[in-house]
């Protein structure tokens, strides 16, 4: 004697809800299992070692010592070097006024 489909799917429900798990009688891929894992984020970032004596961090530290950074005054000399001759980045428009969106050429 067989028993009907519907009432096994009726008592799979039934045990789902009891055992509070997830319900899925076409058998789909849901993931849950990958979702239900612990996260391992922190176990990786743990594993490094902390970055320490970056040379913003050695003027926070000692604000009373002058700490020359060379790759930024490199930067901030070709940035100047730009500017003078051009190249650097565009002044930002601060109103609608100064906009090119709004101006209307004749």
């Amino acid at each position: 004697m067989a028993v009907p489909r519907q009432r096994i799917l009726d008592l799979a429900k039934v045990q789902c809800r009891v055992f509070n798990t997830t319900y899925n009688p076409q058998r789909l891929r849901l993931g849950s299992r990958i979702l239900h894992q612990r996260l391992k984020g922190p176990a990786i970032a743990s594993y490094y070692p902390p970055r320490l004596g970056t040379i913003s961090q050695l003027r926070s530290l000692y604000p009373e010592y002058d700490v020359v950074d060379e790759d930024e005054e490199d930067w901030v000399e070709h940035l100047n070097l730009a500017k003078s001759r051009g190249k650097g980045a565009p002044k930002k428009k601060r109103t609608a006024a100064e906009s090119k969106k709004f101006t209307r050429r004749k």
